[in-house]
């Protein structure tokens, strides 16, 4: 399967969006990764539903939202997403994941399912038939910055075999946190196919971006 860079939006200059989505089409980025936080789940607060729609009229480059809040449901209809785009709810934070991820396929978008850093692999038993990606995050979810944690490749190891022993070899993984060239690499070799990119690989103060994007993909 193609492996395919997801760029971290909130690492991007918020003040100069427009230029920011400009050079990141010229990268040739596959999706914009924007991080939405409620505060609760995460100790933190982030981008918010007006500006998810407020960019979608700045670009074509479909979107992989990640939701890190409790009970996500509530918000799907606040955002305008399409077919192209993936919809990703976090496994700790909805006690109804089914219902949820069978809502995002109505709402016509794609299904993706995180699972932080503690919680097991196998957590997405039953939820598969549901799924269109599968998200591992590599860092405890609410901060950029962080160090990848130590047991993120065999966990991405361990999600590839379980996704391909239940029969879904069509299930791309996604890793999230600290994905620098070398973790990429690594993470790359473990099975993962999506790769959301921040300041250690993407956003780098006096660097083109679209070297970084090129540098990236070729140590993959």
């Amino acid at each position: 399967m193609k492996k395919l860079l997801s760029a971290s939006v909130m690492c991007a200059d918020l003040m100069n969006m427009k230029k920011s989505i400009q050079d990141l089409e010229k990268a040739d980025i596959d999706y914009l990764h924007i991080d939405l936080m409620d505060g609760s789940f995460v100790p933190n607060i982030t981008l918010g539903f007006d500006f998810v729609n407020a960019v979608k009229k700045l670009t074509d480059i479909p979107f992989d939202i990640h939701m890190m809040v409790n009970d996500p449901a509530r918000f799907l209809d606040l955002m305008n997403l399409g077919k192209d785009d993936y919809l990703c709810i976090h496994y700790e934070g909805d006690i109804h994941a089914q219902r949820t991820l069978a809502k995002i396929r109505e709402k016509g978008c794609k299904s993706g399912l995180a699972l932080n850093p503690q919680t097991p692999v196998n957590c997405y038993e039953h939820l598969l038939d549901y799924m269109d990606m599968a998200l591992v995050m590599t860092v405890s979810p609410g901060f950029a910055g962080q160090k990848i944690f130590a047991g993120a490749e065999d966990k991405v190891r361990k999600t590839r075999k379980f996704l391909d022993d239940a029969g879904f070899k069509s299930i791309p993984i996604e890793v999230d946190g600290n994905i620098s060239p070398e973790n990429g690499a690594k993470l790359s070799r473990c099975g993962a196919e999506i790769f959301v990119l921040g300041t250690s690989s993407l956003f780098i103060k006096g660097k083109d971006m679209t070297e970084s994007a090129n540098a990236f993909r070729a140590g993959l």
